[in-house]
């Protein structure tokens, strides 16, 4: 298994639209969960979870693609498409 990680902060003028937004999203995709940090409010994590890797870049790609359903949320990212950030991880053990 690998996992795609999404990083974003979102701004609090739109915090509201967005969670409207990702609670259809969330409905929509049952293969991520949705984090908000602790000690940074509308700091956001999605953890999505993948057979391996190809399928976690596939994600990744996705996730980041300017032609993608996701894409409607830059507008409510402070820094737009440079403040959402992804990574692929693949586990070191088993």
């Amino acid at each position: 298994m690998h996992i795609c990680f999404v990083e974003y902060q979102i701004s609090e003028d739109h915090a509201n639209e967005y969670r409207a937004w990702m609670k259809i999203r969330q409905a929509e995709n049952s293969g991520f969960q949705l984090f908000e940090g602790t000690d940074q409010p509308l700091l956001f994590v999605e953890v999505w979870e993948a057979p391996g890797e190809e399928a976690a870049m596939a994600i990744k790609k996705e996730r980041c693609s300017e032609r993608s359903s996701w894409h409607a949320m830059v507008k409510w990212v402070p820094r737009g498409a440079s403040g959402i950030h992804a990574w692929t991880f693949r586990p070191i053990n088993g």
